[in-house]
């Protein structure tokens, strides 16, 4: 029997990090995955599938990704079952993911309304600080290799291929 799980979606929250009495970290998200196909209408459907990670790969995920992340999540399905407040069994369906990868550039994650808001505070920030601080703290921004636009001098012996 196989029980394995491939989807490449975005998160539709932040992820939910939480910790169990023992001190394990849960994390749980929604991401959401466009269906390969349309609807009769032409439309693209999406689905909104649950998800929860386990221990340092929660921790980690929670701090590398946002509402918006696409990532791509690797696991397998699992249903469990509980009893709500009314007594009613519920069941519910989830993905419990094993690995995990960041599928766009922390750039183009900062390029969201959102995130975009909290760079332009952060850069006003540093350039508050900087001009109070001396400049022998902001690093050398020339090219080291660009050599005033001359020849390098480099000898085939000093290549490594």
């Amino acid at each position: 029997m196989l029980n394995s799980v491939s989807l490449t979606g975005r998160l539709t929250r932040d992820v939910d990090l939480r910790y169990t009495q023992s001190g394990t970290a849960v994390g749980s998200f929604t991401l959401a995955v466009d269906r390969q196909f349309r609807s009769s209408n032409r439309e693209r459907e999406t689905d909104f599938i649950s998800c929860v990670i386990w221990r340092k790969s929660a921790e980690n995920f929670a701090n590398f990704t946002k509402k918006g992340s696409l990532v791509g999540v690797e696991g397998h399905i699992q249903t469990r079952t509980y009893d709500n407040a009314q007594g009613q069994k519920v069941f519910v369906t989830e993905v419990i993911v094993d690995n995990f990868a960041l599928l766009e550039s922390r750039q183009a994650s900062q390029n969201s309304p959102k995130s975009q808001q909290t760079a332009n505070t952060s850069a006003t920030e540093t350039t508050n600080a900087s001009q109070t601080t001396p400049n022998t703290s902001r690093a050398n921004t020339t090219d080291p290799i660009a050599n005033n636009g001359k020849p390098l001098d480099i000898s085939d012996d000093d290549l490594p291929f």
